[in-house]
């Protein structure tokens, strides 16, 4: 790992917590701060060579993150991922096996790829 490596990596570590519970603020949900979070630390990986003032990194890390939070919020509804509901950790309810044989019926008649999708989908 190179010093560049090391160096980002101890920011990381040391600070990934504070800018993670900054981002639970803004957006109320701890999965979706998680990903901001990681959003944020990628953008200031692809600029960490040019960063010399490493006091005030955490200024400019929350602000990445900030402005990461608002271009999120812009886009459209289309275009934001949901995943799950309200019951997205709950088992289905067992079907009958003639619906089972139906559903297998119905994959069957479906092209390879369009299965998997709707498979790893549904």
């Amino acid at each position: 790992m190179s010093d560049r490596d090391e160096a980002f990596a101890e920011y990381f570590a040391a600070r990934s917590g504070a800018m993670r519970s900054t981002a639970y603020l803004l957006c109320g949900d701890w999965h979706r701060a998680e990903d901001l979070v990681q959003t944020a630390f990628v953008k200031l990986y692809r600029v960490w060579n040019r960063i010399s003032r490493h006091e005030v990194l955490d200024s400019y890390v929350r602000q990445i993150l900030i402005r990461t939070f608002l271009d999120e919020r812009r886009r459209g509804w289309w275009r934001r991922e949901r995943v799950g509901g309200k019951n997205a950790d709950q088992a289905a309810p067992p079907d009958s096996p003639e619906s089972r044989l139906v559903l297998l019926q119905a994959l069957a008649s479906v092209a390879p790829r369009q299965r998997a999708v709707l498979v790893l989908r549904y």
